[in-house]
């Protein structure tokens, strides 16, 4: 433990890239596989659930310190992490342990999980006493699942690749799916990581998905398109759809579906289950998890390939004999652990195929986008599953025209355009050395909103008021008893000084203080901008955005001309509107 405590401080202690990496190659080079398993597993964003419940942690940092409660929550609220404040506040230790990372993860950490608090709170101190105060800290973000550090997964696999003297896409691939929650490392997987070229054996076996290819935001005047990356006609557009990224993979008589976070999410999704016979082994595409309304089945028959000729020509998402239902619907089949009956009838899911990685067991991804769309369309049309739907393509004769049609992305329930070269490889990443995909998104949603609350940060920010609480009037500006209703939170958009000069406008109009988060005296306004917006029975104002952030401070507007409720209830997409009463049946 202390050798990886010893990778974490000097992580922690720089901004440099090189000198990560340094740290990072200097560690796998001297740890033992098992240690180095879980090393990359954690580094890389693997965080297995929370070991111990938080509020048995504060008590034991109670007891064990003799704080009252009340100085400990300010010491939590200045430094900003509860991991932090323990490893502050816990007595010195005797620190007598040699043992290595893998033998505190598997041997004392994950055994914690679900013990009676009683055992826990004879159990844990002593644990931890047995380490020094780096080892403790770096040990208690190990328990609390809140451990990170400045490291991106990208940096682990350089510093493997460094390691093994094999080429960095090579050891990325190995790295897919190594963090899923239910993973749990082990010396030979480290082994098959940093294994010789010659050594290994057959890296897509058991379901392992491939990288995901990320696509680079394009924000461009229209006009300045056909400079920067040419013709329409090189490229092919598809919708941008507001769902899950997946892969497919059908290999050895199974299915298996992963998402982008390469997180093994197949038993979240039974009815894709019909996919595994629909599907030839060597199988693996790419595409979108939606919720999705099937059109009305056809009372004819109709020729397979006067339907492949109609999918062809139609170049909207109608297309797919179906409608892409609100992001919402979909985050409630993620957050939910039993799938009834009604929620799978309610709440159906098919995938969205834009790309095909592995056709009978060969590796397509350097085949050109155009073949691999090509075979895809073959593909999907011999499956013949309505869960496996394609992802259709926009045609135009120039950007401007393509710009057109980006106009109906809302009332279709996407998010704009997709652009992929039609000559591009299948990258790894974010990457543009093999080809390059482009988002090309409709600008978001927007309103000016009324900071009503703010709390303190964490880390850096743990000093500073800069997690706000956004409200809108419940009724226009005639009404002289109109109210402020909270919609909205939001942390990013603002620049450091920004960020000061709010916290310092903060602390002057403070009106209550409830713990971490002050009440302030109405007097800022912002402008929010936000990817979707949807009708939601959780939220007091009856509204739920997704990924709000502040555009800009508006310094220019009163409170009282900030935007009003029933403005965000004009910005619903009529596509959510006939699912309201359905979300409210569901159980």
């Amino acid at each position: 433990m202390k050798a990886f405590a010893d990778l974490y401080s000097k992580l922690d202690a720089t901004t440099s890239s090189n000198a990560k990496l340094a740290a990072l190659r200097d560690y796998f080079l001297l740890a033992s596989p098992a240690d180095a398993a879980w090393a990359v597993y954690f580094l890389s964003g693997g965080r297995p659930r929370q070991l111990v419940p938080t509020k048995l942690l504060r008590e034991l940092t109670l007891t064990v310190s003799g704080l009252p409660e009340w100085l400990f929550e300010e010491s939590y609220h200045a430094v900003g992490d509860l991991a932090e404040t323990m490893a502050l506040l816990l007595p010195e230790s005797v620190h007598n342990s040699e043992e290595g990372l893998a033998t505190w993860v598997e041997s004392k950490l994950l055994p914690l999980r679900g013990l009676p608090p009683e055992t826990l709170t004879t159990q844990l101190l002593p644990l931890l006493q047995q380490l020094d105060k780096r080892s403790q800290l770096v040990c208690i973000k190990l328990i609390t699942g809140s451990f990170r550090v400045g490291v991106s997964k990208l940096l682990v696999t350089r510093a493997l690749a460094a390691v093994a003297d094999i080429d960095a896409k090579r050891i990325a691939q190995r790295l897919v799916g190594y963090t899923d929650l239910s993973a749990r490392p082990t010396a030979e997987d480290y082994l098959r990581l940093i294994a010789p070229l010659s050594e290994e054996g057959d890296e897509r076996s058991e379901g392992q998905p491939y990288p995901f290819f990320l696509a680079h935001p394009l924000q461009l005047p229209t006009d300045e398109f056909e400079t920067a990356i040419g013709s329409p006609q090189d490229w092919l557009v598809e919708w941008k759809w507001d769902g899950i990224r997946a892969q497919l993979v059908k290999r050895d008589g199974q299915l298996w579906v992963w998402s982008r976070g390469e997180e093994l999410v197949t038993d979240r999704f039974p009815e894709l289950n019909v996919l595994a016979a629909a599907l030839p082994d060597g199988t693996v595409i790419d595409g979108e998890l939606v919720v999705w309304k099937h059109a009305p089945a056809p009372d004819v028959e109709v020729d397979p390939e006067q339907i492949k000729d109609q999918i062809a020509d139609q170049p909207t998402p109608q297309r797919t004999q179906g409608q892409v239902q609100p992001f919402a619907l979909l985050q409630q089949r993620i957050g939910r652990k039993t799938l009834t009956a009604k929620i799978l009838e309610n709440l159906p899911v098919v995938i969205l195929a834009y790309d095909l990685l592995e056709w009978q067991g060969d590796d397509w991804r350097e085949q050109p986008q155009s073949a691999r769309r090509d075979q895809l369309e073959k593909v999907v049309l011999t499956c013949d599953q309505p869960q496996l739907q394609l992802s259709p393509l926009v045609s135009g004769d120039s950007w401007q025209d393509l710009d057109r049609q980006r106009e109906a992305s809302r009332s279709l329930g996407v998010e704009g355009f997709m652009l992929k070269r039609k000559d591009a490889q299948y990258g790894i990443g974010r990457t543009k050395d093999v080809g390059v995909w482009w988002k090309w998104k409709i600008e978001p949603y927007t309103a000016d909103a009324v900071l009503i609350y703010a709390q303190t940060g964490h880390g850096r920010r743990a000093s500073l008021y800069t997690d706000y609480t956004f409200a809108v009037w419940d009724s226009g500006q005639e009404n002289p008893e109109r109210k402020l209703v909270p919609f909205a939170k939001a942390y990013s958009g603002l620049t450091d000084a920004e960020m000061r000069e709010v916290d310092a406008v903060i602390r002057k109009t403070t009106v209550e203080k409830f713990g971490p988060v002050r009440s302030v005296k109405p007097t800022l306004v912002f402008e929010l901008g936000f990817e979707g917006i949807s009708l939601s029975g959780r939220h007091k104002s009856g509204i739920a955005v997704r990924f709000p952030r502040m555009l800009r401070w508006r310094q220019d507007k009163p409170v009282a001309e900030a935007d009003t409720l029933q403005t965000l209830q004009a910005l619903l997409p009529q596509v959510s509107r006939p699912e309201t009463k359905q979300e409210a049946a569901l159980p």
